[in-house]
């Protein structure tokens, strides 16, 4: 631990994301560990549309909800750190050896001026730091669209994602880890995975922090 981290770890503690007590070495705290909503091994990877497959290793409820929303919408952006090995653990686990490249489904610009920062890049960094690499930017969203949160109908969260992401890296034969925070329909995730294909992605595959119980919201 440098220096910097000494003092930062003074002036900000690490904390567990879901319960909020300082943890001296960060992560998430025993009682947490317990409480949790975890996926079980089979219901952790799942088909999106388009054959797309995606990994969680909680489902989006309870103790899990809060600590996210608490990351996503409260500032709470150190969780990142906690959140970002639990992706990192459930992507190894169901897709090892299957990516090349990590990346995220970003935020619009502004969005990010908003939040003050983009939670999915934050999620995909942390998880890379475990695998000793750094992901890259391979999609910006050029359109402002309302909040997929806001939206229950499965074909209106389809249709509010359509051409609002676009290619900015160099995706032609890269083998893609994307990362997001929730997953609820999956609109977001296959658009995304689209827009990577069509740019000449070899093939992509999908990790969140969490699911919803209900894959498609009706």
């Amino acid at each position: 631990m440098t220096l910097l981290d000494r003092i930062l770890d003074l002036l900000f503690p690490p904390k567990c994301p879901f319960c909020g007590r300082v943890r001296e070495h960060g992560g998430i705290c025993p009682a947490c560990e317990k409480a949790l909503p975890w996926t079980a091994e089979n219901d952790a990877c799942w088909n999106l549309s388009g054959a797309l497959r995606c990994a969680a290793p909680l489902w989006y409820e309870d103790l899990a909800r809060d600590g996210i929303l608490r990351f996503k919408f409260q500032g709470a952006s150190a969780s990142a750190t906690a959140l970002g090995e639990l992706i990192a653990r459930c992507a190894a686990e169901q897709f090892s050896g299957e990516f090349d490249t990590v990346t995220w489904v970003p935020v619009s610009r502004k969005r990010l001026r908003k939040r003050g920062y983009d939670q999915a890049e934050l999620l995909a960094r942390a998880a890379c730091r475990l695998w000793d690499t750094e992901p890259v930017r391979l999609l910006n969203k050029s359109v402002d669209n309302p909040a997929q949160s806001g939206i229950s109908d499965a074909a209106a969260r389809r249709a509010n994602v359509l051409g609002v992401y676009e290619v900015c890296g160099g995706a032609a034969g890269k083998r893609v880890l994307l990362i997001d925070d929730i997953c609820t329909t999956g609109a977001t995730l296959s658009e995304c995975a689209r827009v990577l294909k069509d740019a000449g992605a070899e093939s992509v595959v999908c990790a969140t922090v969490s699911k919803t119980r209900e894959k498609f919201k009706k």
